[in-house]
């Protein structure tokens, strides 16, 4: 069934609280159905997660346990101890403002397509479509990011508990690509299960964090045998040059970028503090990606116009406050202040904990870190089936006819969430580089991000339809936002990830084609049509 497409009539601009958050007392759980029906689509998937949960999947897929666990070597490579002290708090505070931005629009349109939603609402059925797909390659992206890095780390961590020999296998993208699949196995299956479950884990993953960062915090500071100076935590102490060489699955050649841009090729050689700097940022905001999960299981949270919007800040505001502690706690505990040392290691933040603790405590920890990432990818696969389920219900893509049926039995999108599996897993295959894939996964979706927050800066969500609202200082924070992405988006396209420019070029010729040629003029925009088995 398709209803109509137009926004709730239903006036609500009488409000007794000030601009900062607006909610109409008067709405209740029950409405949720209601004004998903006024947004053109019917109430497929169940509505099972309160407004904890909801937060509780974006707070897993940011997941400070694995984020800044596994490009934490990168960082301190790059920049030294500076990025951990300095760079996270900078881009926790420009993410702030991207997540504050996103949540006002969360509040008036709560539906499952989140972003593609919003941008067709503020901007048209064209700006929708874009943003459909740099999200759904984004949410792809994320999710091989996640599960390639747990795979990685709990290699080194099963090496390391039972004590293996080193062998050169363990370190082939082959293997970790191998180990990936057996760890999403579980994950594809609890979520074809059902979002009870899902949310449940998600709920787990909270607090299987918080409690994880206070026992890795207390350990090193009681039981730690090394803890640096106060002034060796803000040093600069870089130990690698930027790797300036472009690899695609066995291919391999020199940075084509600095071959066309002299004077870009001179600053790599200068290798100046501040570029390494803002090049060592990726582990933070690599980190702080796919809490657009609150917006995508909006249809399944319970009175969403509120919580999906508090979900989306607030994974963002607690991820940067736990994670800081986690960070600065290891930093402090680098073993001598050997800063290259640790950089070199295959498993920097295993090798911090092995220097300092007894075996026992090392090993509890390892695996509380390992049971935080695979809860992560947990629960980004479900936030990325939502999002191609809910572009594939408007037939926005090739093989839309499968990719949009739910299970009649469960209400899940099990085609969604299958394909989407196997297509992370092929894009690991192809990057055949962690921070490659973790640059993708990060333009891809802050590309997504900023456009909805662009147009809406240009054409404001109508002030009666968001009950979380910026206010008067809305404009600004949108502009902050805006330029943090456009600079993110630069930043991370320059040597070492050079591979993510020229994919993301390819990509969006690819788009363009594909848009120009079939689906401008087939493609309507969100209308609600959904097959059910």
């Amino acid at each position: 069934m398709v209803y109509s497409s137009h926004p709730s009539s239903r006036s609500h601009s009488s409000h007794p609280l000030p601009c900062w958050l607006r909610y109409d007392v008067a709405m209740h759980e029950s409405d949720d159905e209601e004004y998903l029906r006024s947004l053109g689509y019917a109430q497929q998937l169940f509505r099972e997660m309160g407004g904890f949960s909801n937060f509780a999947i974006s707070f897993s897929i940011i997941s400070i346990l694995t984020g800044a666990v596994l490009l934490y070597g990168y960082g301190l490579k790059l920049a030294g101890p500076i990025v951990n002290s300095v760079g996270w708090p900078i881009v926790s505070l420009f993410t702030l403002a991207v997540a504050a931005s996103m949540a006002e629009i969360a509040s008036a349109y709560p539906t499952a397509g989140g972003l593609y939603f919003w941008a067709y609402r503020l901007g048209g059925r064209g700006w929708a479509w874009v943003t459909a797909w740099l999200n759904m390659i984004g949410q792809v992206t994320i999710t091989a990011g996640i599960n390639i890095a747990a795979a990685i780390y709990l290699i080194g961590a099963t090496t390391t508990i039972f004590g293996l020999a080193p062998d050169p296998l363990y370190t082939t993208w082959l293997f970790q690509v191998g180990v990936m699949v057996l760890i999403m196995i579980p994950q594809v299956l609890i979520n074809i299960y059902g979002i009870r479950i899902t949310a449940l884990l998600s709920d787990i993953s909270v607090w299987w964090h918080i409690a994880g960062v206070l026992l890795i915090t207390i350990l090193l500071t009681v039981f730690g045998t090394h803890h640096n100076s106060g002034a060796f935590l803000f040093s600069y102490a870089p130990s690698a040059p930027p790797a300036t060489t472009i690899v695609a699955g066995e291919f391999a050649t020199d940075s084509i970028l600095l071959r066309l841009l002299p004077p870009l090729q001179e600053l790599y050689n200068a290798a100046p503090p501040l570029l390494l700097f803002v090049l060592a940022l990726l582990q933070a905001q690599w980190t702080y990606t796919g809490y657009d999960a609150s917006a995508h299981v909006a249809e399944e949270t319970k009175m969403a116009r509120l919580n999906s919007a508090w979900g989306i800040f607030l994974s963002v505001a607690v991820s940067a406050v736990v994670g800081y502690l986690m960070l600065m706690v290891l930093t402090w505990c680098i073993p001598d202040g050997d800063v290259a040392r640790t950089a070199a290691d295959p498993y920097p933040v295993l090798y911090i904990v092995s220097q300092n603790l007894p075996r026992a405590m090392a090993n509890a920890v390892a695996i509380i870190i390992g049971g935080a990432m695979w809860l992560c990818g947990a629960a980004s696969i479900t936030s990325m089936g939502r999002m191609w389920y809910a572009f594939a219900r408007d037939d926005g893509m090739p093989g839309a006819s499968l990719l949009k049926r739910v299970s009649g039995r469960r209400h899940t999108p099990v085609w969604a969430i299958l394909i989407t599996s196997i297509l992370a897993v092929l894009v690991c295959l192809y990057a055949a580089a962690f921070s490659v894939v973790t640059s993708i996964s990060t333009i891809a979706l802050y590309l997504a991000y900023v456009i909805p927050i662009w147009l809406n800066l240009r054409n404001r969500v109508p002030r009666h339809l968001a009950h979380w609202s910026l206010g008067r200082f809305g404009p600004a924070i949108n502009t902050i936002a805006i330029l943090w992405c456009v600079f993110i988006a630069i930043i991370f396209v320059l040597p070492p990830n050079e591979l993510v420019l020229w994919t993301m070029f390819a990509l969006g010729l690819v788009m363009a084609v594909y848009w120009f040629g079939w689906r401008r003029k087939g493609f309507v925009g969100p209308g609600g049509a959904v097959a059910v088995d």
